[in-house]
């Protein structure tokens, strides 16, 4: 391809993560071309970095419909991408440790039910009876047996081979730099000047998305999150439900092998957040809040540890539907640490907007305009405003928009979720 040559699409996918490629397979799926571009490998940043927990328990309410037809989506991962991505329905359990936290937990159980999701309360007696490994510290358990977690080592670049397979075009190793709106299609250009165009353009592009949306007035500040797993030798399999806590930075697994699986804290990325790494003060206080939980561990060797780089936003939910400054716009970004088990629906619920205009899974509350600012009005009373004051304003605005299609968006940084070289080989089953 001449790199002065724009590649023309139906539509553009920025960013090869599991929410990306599950868009461009569906959308080829219904006879859409679709080019799907990614700066590094599909499937390796975020999606394929991540604690692997397929969880819909505790989840904010405004997310929770996305989840629910996503886990439905689970059961059928063989057909959708050709194999099971290893996930197992082995129930998330969700502890609180005093009185506040049960509460909310409480009331997640009483909110989530009513909207149809299983889930199981549990007193302090039913948790020793049934997990006689968990020390007395939790008060309250919900349990969600629907639950489980998945080996995302391999679901992410399965999902980019079923794209592939399915029609679409994956561009790796480029990096986006620019993007522009002009003569009806939505243009992006990689630093060696080649460009891509099409009418219909999806940002997927995880931790640098809110400036990938800022192209087009709708920035949105994420902030970096780096979580920080780590994984013990094999032990005798015994901890089936994944561990989560209520309002607290802890969460645990086994696999069946037989390794433990754990986080807790944050690491360190770099300025560009091109690179991270674990810190060891972050591991020791994971480790010793490990032990407080299940004492059995206290002696247990670690052999790995490693970190990625997702994109945080201010409420902690995700960004999920059109853009309210361009048709042919949609987001799916900012999934806080927790967008593993969406991206399937995610997908799903893309191309239902893009090629019929509704969907039928409930996302009030997850659109970008949550965050816009909203528009000053004038201090003069009504009775004082021109009569041609609003028209004004309104063509303002207009030129104001205009202006901002014109102008190639800023450079980015370059763009990394960091440690993938090892990545391969730190989750085994």
């Amino acid at each position: 391809m001449n790199k002065r040559t724009a590649l023309q699409s139906d539509v553009l996918v920025i960013g090869a993560g599991i929410a990306g490629c599950a868009t461009a397979l569906q959308l080829a799926r219904r006879g859409k071309k679709v080019t799907l571009i990614e700066r590094d490998q599909a499937g390796v940043r975020a999606s394929g970095v991540n604690f692997g927990g397929v969880r819909q328990n505790g989840r904010d309410l405004r997310e929770l419909p996305v989840a629910m037809r996503a886990r439905a989506m689970w059961d059928d991962l063989p057909g959708l991408i050709g194999f099971d991505g290893e996930f197992r329905a082995t129930g998330n359990l969700r502890l609180a440790t005093d009185e506040e936290r049960a509460e909310q937990l409480d009331q997640f159980y009483t909110d989530a039910t009513a909207q149809g999701l299983g889930l199981v309360r549990l007193e302090p007696m039913d948790l020793v009876v049934r997990y006689p490994w968990l020390s007395t510290k939790p008060i309250r358990g919900v349990l969600c047996p629907n639950d489980g977690h998945a080996n995302p080592r391999l679901v992410g670049p399965a999902f980019a081979f079923a794209a592939q397979s399915a029609g679409a075009t994956l561009v790796e190793h480029t990096e986006i730099t620019e993007g522009w709106y002009a003569s009806g299609a939505f243009h992006v250009r990689a630093p060696d000047n080649r460009s891509f165009s099409a009418p219909v353009l999806v940002n997927c592009a995880g931790a640098w998305a809110g400036k990938v949306a800022g192209w087009f007035d709708e920035a949105v500040t994420l902030v970096p999150e780096v979580p920080q797993v780590q994984v013990t030798e094999p032990l005798p399999y015994r901890i089936e439900p994944v561990l989560g806590f209520m309002g607290g930075d802890f969460y645990l697994r086994q696999t069946l092998r037989g390794n433990i699986l754990f986080g807790s804290g944050q690491g360190r990325a770099t300025a560009d957040i091109l690179r991270s790494r674990p810190l060891p003060e972050t591991m020791r206080r994971g480790a010793e809040i490990a032990i407080d939980f299940i004492p059995a561990l206290a002696h247990v060797p670690i052999i790995r540890s490693w970190t990625g780089v997702d994109g945080d936003t201010s409420d902690g939910v995700c960004v999920l539907g059109a853009s309210e400054t361009h048709p042919g716009l949609f987001h799916a970004f900012g999934f806080n640490g927790h967008g593993f088990l969406l991206g399937p629906a995610v997908g799903a619920v893309l191309t239902e907007l893009i090629l019929d205009g509704k969907t039928k899974t409930e996302i009030d509350g997850l659109g970008i305009g949550r965050f816009r600012p909203p528009r000053k009005k004038s201090p003069a009373s009504a009775h004082e405003q021109h009569p041609d004051e609003d028209a004004q304003a309104g063509a303002e605005e207009e030129d104001a928009q205009q202006a901002d299609q014109r102008r190639v968006g800023a450079e980015q940084d370059e763009e990394s979720h960091g440690n993938e070289q090892s990545a391969d080989r730190d989750q085994q089953p």
